[in-house]
C-alpha cells in the first residue's frame, strides 16, 4: 500500500506534468508555422509547393526595435535585392531601402534623395527617363581598387547616400534602439546579430563595424554591414544638419561614402567599436577560418555578415541557416559553425573541381601539370589545398572553398584528410567569442 503522503505527492507531479505537456503542446500548435523547438525536430516539417520545407521565421527578440536600412543602385537593385525579400529581409518587420532612383520591386518602395553634382550624370538621366536613361557604359563594372571604382558611374554616386540616407532612416523609424545599415550583396544572421546587440546598452552612442582607415579617418566598411545605436545617429544627423555645406563639399572631394559617415561620427564624438572578424567584407568563399595572421582568430568568434554574395549565395546560407533552426534549435552562428558544417561539407563531397578557384596562392614553379601540383602538396605536410590555374602551380596551408571561374583554366584540388584533422584539433567552443 502506498503512503497517504506519498500518493499526494504523485498526484501532485502527475498534475504538474500534465500541465507543463498540455501547456507545450498547445503552444507549439499555436506557433508551429514560426519555430519548432529542438525537441520537436522529429516532426516533418511544412512543405512548400516544390516540395521544400517552407521558410519560417525563428524567435527573434529585439527585432521589432531594429531598423535595417538597405543600400543599392539603379544598376543593381532590380538584379540584388529581390532574393533578400525571401531571406534575409523576410523576418524582419521594420526595413527601408534607399537607392538613387525611386521605385517599387515586388511592391516595395525603394527610397531616392536627389542632390546636384557633376557626380550626378548618371542621377540626372535615371530621373529624367527612368530605367530607358541608363547606357551599356553604366553596368561596367571594373576590380576594386585602393580608391574604389573611380570609373564607374554607379561607384561615383554612392557615395553620395550615406549621409542622407543615415538621416533618413531617423526619420523612418525615430524610435528604433538600433540601426542596421547592409548593402544588397550582404547576408546577416539575424538571431546572431540580435543575440550581440543585446550585449550593447543601446541608450549609449554606439558605432559597430569592420574597421577600415584611410587618411587619419577610421570608419566602418559599409559593405560588411555596420550599427548604429540610436543615440549615436542622432550624433551623426545634427553634425550632418549643422554642416551639410561643408560636408557636401568633403563628400564632393572623397570617394568613399562610408568614410565620409564615419568622420562625421568621429567628429560628433562617436568612435568605431572594432568587430572584425564579426562583420565580413568576404564572401563564403574567401574566409579563411584558420588564419592566425591578425590580432583575432575567426574560429570561435560569430559570424554575423557576409558581403560579395551573389543572390543564389544569400539563398544558399538561408537555407542553411533555416535548417539549422529547423533541425537542431541552432541560433547562434560561429565561424566554426560556417565551416564545420557548410564549407567542410562542400570540400569533402567534391575534393576536385574544374573551373574553379581555391585561392591557393604559394607558387610552385617546378609543377607543370595538375598531377605534379597535386604532388607537390602531397609531399608539402602543411599544404591542404592546391589549384593549377593558367599553367601555374599554387598551394596553401589553409583551406578555404573558392569560387567558380569562367573563362580560363583553373582546376583545385583539396587533401581531404588533412583538413579534416586541422578541423577536428581546432575542437568545439566551448563559448561564442563576441569581441568584447
Amino acid at each position: 500500500m502506498v503512503p497517504r503522503r506519498f500518493s499526494r505527492r504523485l498526484i501532485a507531479l502527475a498534475t504538474a506534468i500534465a500541465l507543463f505537456f498540455f501547456y507545450h503542446v498547445t503552444t507549439i500548435s499555436d506557433h508551429h508555422r514560426s519555430w519548432r523547438p529542438h525537441f520537436t525536430a522529429d516532426i516533418p516539417p511544412d512543405l512548400d509547393e516544390n516540395g521544400e520545407p517552407a521558410t519560417f521565421c525563428p524567435p527573434l527578440p529585439g527585432i521589432e526595435d531594429v531598423l535595417v536600412v538597405m543600400k543599392t543602385g539603379v544598376t543593381e537593385s532590380q538584379a540584388k535585392v529581390p532574393i533578400h525579400f525571401k531571406t534575409t529581409l523576410r523576418c524582419v518587420p521594420h526595413f527601408v531601402i534607399f537607392s538613387d532612383f525611386a521605385e517599387e520591386i515586388e511592391g516595395v518602395q525603394i527610397h531616392d534623395r536627389r542632390k546636384k553634382n557633376p557626380d550626378f550624370d548618371l542621377y540626372h538621366r535615371i530621373v529624367k527617363y527612368g530605367r530607358q536613361g541608363l547606357e551599356q557604359q553604366d553596368f561596367a563594372d571594373e576590380a576594386n581598387s585602393a580608391i574604389g571604382k573611380p570609373n564607374n558611374p554607379g561607384w561615383k554616386l554612392d557615395k553620395w547616400k550615406f549621409l542622407p540616407m543615415a538621416q533618413e532612416a531617423l526619420r523612418y523609424k525615430p524610435d528604433a534602439k538600433w540601426f542596421v545599415f547592409i548593402e544588397a550583396d550582404t547576408y546577416v544572421s539575424w538571431p546572431t546579430v540580435l543575440t550581440w546587440l543585446a550585449r550593447f546598452d543601446h541608450t549609449k552612442p554606439h558605432y559597430l563595424g569592420t574597421e577600415t582607415q584611410i587618411a587619419d579617418v577610421i570608419f566602418a566598411h559599409g559593405g560588411s554591414g555596420f550599427m548604429l545605436s540610436n543615440p549615436a545617429l542622432q550624433r551623426a544627423s545634427d553634425e550632418y544638419s549643422a554642416r551639410e555645406v561643408e560636408l557636401n563639399i568633403f563628400t564632393d572631394q572623397h570617394w568613399a561614402g562610408d568614410c565620409v559617415l564615419g568622420k562625421v561620427l568621429s567628429d560628433a564624438g562617436v568612435n568605431l567599436h572594432f568587430t572584425w572578424p564579426i562583420l565580413q567584407n568576404s564572401n563564403v568563399g574567401e574566409l579563411d577560418e584558420f588564419t592566425t595572421d591578425f590580432y583575432r582568430h575567426p574560429w570561435c568568434f560569430i559570424a554575423v555578415a557576409m558581403h560579395h554574395l551573389s543572390p543564389s549565395d544569400i539563398a544558399n546560407l538561408w537555407k542553411f541557416e533555416q535548417k539549422r533552426w529547423r533541425d537542431k534549435n541552432k541560433r547562434i552562428l560561429l565561424h566554426a559553425d560556417l565551416f564545420r558544417e557548410y564549407i567542410y561539407p562542400e570540400i569533402a563531397t567534391q575534393p576536385t573541381r574544374l573551373n574553379w578557384n581555391n585561392l591557393a596562392d604559394e607558387d610552385q614553379p617546378f609543377a607543370h601539370s595538375y598531377e605534379d601540383c597535386r604532388t607537390v602538396c602531397e609531399v608539402q605536410k602543411s599544404c591542404t589545398q592546391f589549384v593549377y590555374r593558367d599553367n601555374a602551380c599554387f598551394t596553401s596551408p589553409k583551406p578555404r572553398l573558392g569560387h567558380a571561374v569562367s573563362g580560363g583554366d583553373a582546376t583545385s584540388g583539396w587533401i581531404v584528410p588533412r583538413i579534416r584533422d586541422a578541423m577536428e584539433s581546432k575542437g568545439l567552443c566551448r563559448k561564442p567569442d563576441f569581441g568584447d
